[in-house]
């Protein structure tokens, strides 16, 4: 997203067990652990001193308030699809920038999607065409793939979906000077 939006960076892998993070956040909403995930991942990184350091995170919240993860097994996948099918379901997405390790920025954006009742003989061919691209992906899914006819509705932004509240990273961006305004 950010390369498309013509803005130059540097991937950094997060020195920071993600597992681990999660795994001490249990108290908190869904949309929190995303945020504080986005702004470990940025603190993590120790650059040059003025760098801006960008991470950030999604959570996946069921209707009943349970959180999703990144199925194990193929079998994993089609019973989260089956359990957000004929459901709307929340997908926050956080973002935050850091300097010299401190969090300086940060924004957060939720967005609503609702799943089609989805019958069996759709999961199947849906997953023989698509497992090895959902694999990774919480909820079984991929928006910008075949996954888009998993929906009948979705509200909110596109790029949250994606993975970063885009619009609000680049506003930041301009206000410090790193895009031109």
């Amino acid at each position: 997203m950010l390369e498309a939006a013509g803005v130059e960076f540097q991937t950094i892998d997060a020195p920071l067990d993600e597992e681990a993070a999660k795994a001490g956040l249990t108290d908190r909403r869904p949309r929190d652990i995303a945020l504080e995930l986005a702004r470990l991942k940025a603190a993590s990184i120790g650059v040059a001193p003025g760098l801006l350091v960008l991470g950030s995170d999604q959570t996946l919240e069921r209707a009943d308030g349970s959180l999703l993860s990144k199925p194990q097994s193929r079998e994993e996948a089609l019973d989260q699809l089956r359990s957000l099918s004929g459901r709307t379901h929340q997908l926050h997405c956080a973002a935050a920038i850091a300097e010299d390790g401190d969090v300086k920025w940060e924004a957060t954006e939720s967005v609503a999607l609702t799943v089609r009742p989805l019958g069996e003989a759709f999961l199947a061919d849906y997953l023989e065409r698509e497992y090895e691209a959902v694999r990774w992906s919480v909820g079984g899914y991929r928006i910008e793939g075949m996954g888009v006819q998993l929906f009948e509705r979705i509200e909110g932004g596109h790029f949250a979906i994606l993975g970063m509240p885009l619009l609000p990273v680049l506003a930041y961006l301009r206000e410090r000077g790193v895009l031109s305004r």
